[in-house]
């Protein structure tokens, strides 16, 4: 079967920074909703028409990835509202209840990127924002897809996204 929209790939991949440093590397395949919310438009250009065993590399800048890095995105919070055990790497998902900062994203996950007495630094960008990939993938398998997933346009929870915040791979949680 070939691949067009709306059918399920299954695929496999390695993704690398441009300097070629491991991020991920998918080796049992994973399903993806062809034609909808699952894949960047350039990994499903790269694919269409294509059938099982195709393989590609696909460069991807940050536009066609998780976006431009945004300093507007990074904020300063009172240590005060954050877990007595905060450190750098933590993640959470919005804002602590009592932020302070206006205009941030509710829905970003935000990184803690400083630890400061009295304040952190949480940063709200992707953390593959403003990083130029590599995708070294394989097509596994084709097949329809189902009027659940047509309706959907997706498979299930989103392992790419290109908004701030969202999750990419199991890797990068």
């Amino acid at each position: 079967m070939q691949i067009s929209a709306p059918c399920v790939v299954s695929l496999s991949w390695r993704l690398e920074d441009a300097q070629g440093q491991l991020i991920d590397e998918l080796a049992e395949p994973l399903e993806f909703f062809y034609g909808g919310d699952d894949l960047f438009a350039k990994v499903e250009e790269a694919i269409n028409g294509q059938e099982a065993g195709f393989e590609a590399a696909i460069a991807l800048e940050p536009e066609d990835a998780f976006g431009d890095y945004d300093s507007g995105l990074v904020c300063f919070e009172a240590k005060s509202l954050m877990p007595e055990n905060v450190d750098v790497g933590m993640q959470f998902e919005g804002l602590p209840e009592g932020a302070a900062t206006e205009g941030m994203p509710p829905d970003n996950v935000y990184t803690v990127t400083e630890v400061y007495p009295e304040h952190v630094v949480l940063d709200g960008n992707h953390p593959l924002a403003g990083i130029g990939l590599r995708m070294y993938l394989k097509v596994r398998d084709v097949r329809e897809a189902t009027e659940e997933e047509i309706e959907a346009g997706s498979i299930g929870e989103p392992v790419f996204s290109v908004v701030n915040g969202a999750p990419p791979g199991e890797a990068l949680h």
